[in-house]
């Protein structure tokens, strides 16, 4: 067995009772190899009956060595963004649809545990964004993001204008429904609905996706993963917009002011089953052809 994990936390989708036996099974699997399990004091909520210790996601940041969620993508971001400044890995058990993220299946979650416990896992280091709403300069609110930060109109059918600087250099202005700036593990997300490009998770790289452009000719932009990217919002006094994180966390915007992202210093590892596949994974939930087809 891996000397690495000796304490893991569980995490479940919030607020859903129906991951009680996939927990209540990974928990037992957990205990009866003499290991130390904390569950989530949120989830623990809508668990009753449980009979584990619980611990914040603080706690759980600071004390384990592994995170196991349980639950969708969704869940996952959520558990990510909560951790990502702790250092702890975290593995998905996708009882969600899609599962890019979170891709262990309940059924073959035990098999993949006993593996990835005696160390025959694949771990891939992915990073955040870290976005701030500036206003009169100041930092108002901020976020990080492992998917996406999305700038977009919300409550309103006209399309919102904004500028957008890359570098300190000025890239262009654009009236849309938004923009969207993905991680290259967000590019499977919502920016592929726009329209945006496929990134390999290791890349260093940020994708600039525009949403429903006025001007045609508007296309996603590929911009180094280490920019500094900024948006100035104009002409928002008759409309509404949002920054979203993660498609989680909302924060309302006002004219003229900046939301500034760049790539978060700390990185965030993912551990998958050791014949982990993105291709495969790609084929599947994206149901491209395979050989033979």
């Amino acid at each position: 067995m891996s000397s690495h994990f000796k304490v893991i936390g569980l995490i479940g989708k919030y607020g859903d009772p129906g991951i009680a036996q996939t927990l209540a099974t990974m928990a037992a699997f957990l205990t009866g190899r003499k290991l130390g399990v904390l569950l989530d004091e949120e989830t623990a909520a809508t668990l009753p009956g449980h009979g584990l210790t619980t611990a914040s996601r603080e706690e759980i940041g600071q004390s384990c060595d592994l995170a196991v969620v349980i639950g969708g993508d969704g869940t996952l971001l959520n558990a990510a963004r909560s951790l990502a400044d702790f250092g702890i890995p975290i593995v998905g058990i996708n009882l969600g649809r899609l599962g890019f993220l979170a891709d262990i299946s309940p059924a073959d979650m035990l098999d993949c545990m006993d593996e990835i416990l005696a160390g025959r896992y694949c771990a891939e280091d992915r990073f955040l964004l870290h976005a701030e709403v500036q206003r009169d300069g100041r930092v108002i609110e901020q976020s990080d993001a492992f998917n996406d930060v999305v700038v977009h109109k919300w409550n309103m059918l006209r399309m919102i204008e904004f500028e957008t600087h890359v570098n300190g250099q000025f890239m262009d202005v654009q009236r849309s429904d938004g923009i969207i700036l993905s991680t290259p593990t967000g590019s499977t997300a919502y920016a592929l609905s726009g329209g945006g490009p496929i990134l390999m998770p290791t890349l260093n790289a940020i994708a600039l996706v525009p949403i429903c452009p006025h001007t045609l000719s508007n296309r996603p932009v590929v911009v180094d993963g280490d920019s500094r990217i900024e948006i100035v919002v104009r002409d928002c006094k008759k409309t509404h917009a949002q920054v979203t994180c993660d498609g989680q966390e909302n924060f309302s915007l006002m004219d003229g002011d900046r939301i500034v992202a760049y790539k978060k210093e700390r990185l965030l590892r993912l551990i998958h089953p050791a014949n982990h596949d993105y291709f495969h994974i790609l084929r599947a939930k994206l149901r491209w052809g395979s050989k033979g087809e």
